[in-house]
């Protein structure tokens, strides 16, 4: 089995110079497959069609909660609604700002297993898989690779089912 067989086509990215509110909105609302679940992160796509970065989740958490918090003992100081203050002005960032810049990706043609060993000594829950032309073609996300792993253990593979 290869990344191209499990990915996800793309359906949404988001551009650099999209702000991170309207970011979230597109994370929260993105479409996988046919149904809109929201997910949780996207490629970032320059003009060129180029792939330049990806955002997560983690990455607006981290836009709202700086890294130098964690230098200090924020219990000293915090108020009620202080996160909320925080993530408004985290708005107006751009997503280039926060975005993954160094991107573990796959191409299309990768075995299971190159997939399998990127996410864990990347420890990434989902690749994007290129196409020789060097663009973004879809994701490969874990639960998929999951699933699939989990269907061989099972033995419930086309044809070989209990």
């Amino acid at each position: 089995m290869k990344a191209k067989d499990l990915m996800i086509p793309l359906q949404e990215y988001l551009k650099p110079d999209t702000s991170l509110k309207e970011a979230a909105n597109i994370l929260r609302t993105a479409k996988r497959d046919e149904e809109r679940f929201g997910v949780k992160g996207l490629p970032v796509i320059d003009e060129k069609g180029t792939m330049v970065g990806f955002l997560s989740i983690g990455d607006i958490l981290k836009a709202v909660f700086p890294s130098y918090m964690s230098l200090m003992n924020l219990g000293d100081f915090t108020w009620d609604g202080m996160v909320e203050d925080m993530a408004k002005k985290a708005g107006n960032k751009k997503v280039s700002e926060m975005m993954t810049k160094k991107v573990i990706s796959v191409p299309e043609d990768a075995p299971l297993m190159e997939c399998v060993d990127h996410m864990i000594k990347n420890n990434v829950k989902r690749l994007p898989v290129i196409s020789k032309d060097g663009k973004i073609t879809g994701i490969l996300y874990e639960r998929d690779v999951f699933f699939a792993i989990t269907r061989a253990m099972l033995d419930e593979n086309a044809g070989g089912g209990k």
